[in-house]
């Protein structure tokens, strides 16, 4: 059965580091464009970055730029977000999701028939 799980959420002083993972079971990314999308109560689910199996170009939101680093190791079929500096407006579940075709491209937002998304993982930056 394909599915998506997140983990590496918690709590941390800003300022701080946390590497959030994406692992894959049931079938491979290497078909797949990957992002990580976060969500915080009463507000829509925002994009914060996308990672192309095609060529593996990333794209990231104005937001994280330069904080965060999204990756992809094929061997455990597994996607990274490093998150760095992290600040208080970081606070948010973080989700990740793919899609085909194996790229991103804006507004890229995973839908049926091939879309899938994982059940998320907190994450909480102290304030």
């Amino acid at each position: 059965q394909a599915q998506l799980v997140e983990s590496g959420g918690g709590l941390v002083q800003p300022g701080g580091s946390l590497r959030l993972s994406c692992a894959a079971s049931g079938f491979t990314l290497d078909y797949y464009a990957i992002g990580w999308f976060r969500q915080v109560p009463g507000k829509e689910r925002e994009g914060v970055s996308c990672i192309s199996s095609s060529d593996g170009s990333t794209s990231y939101a104005d937001s994280v730029k330069g904080r965060f680093t999204i990756t992809k190791d094929n061997a455990k079929n597994t996607v990274y977000l490093q998150m760095n500096n992290l600040k208080p407006e970081d606070t948010a579940v973080y989700y990740c999701a793919v899609d085909s075709p194996p790229y991103c491209y804006k507004d890229w937002y995973p839908r049926p028939p091939f879309g899938s998304w994982g059940q998320g993982t907190q994450v909480t930056i102290l304030s």
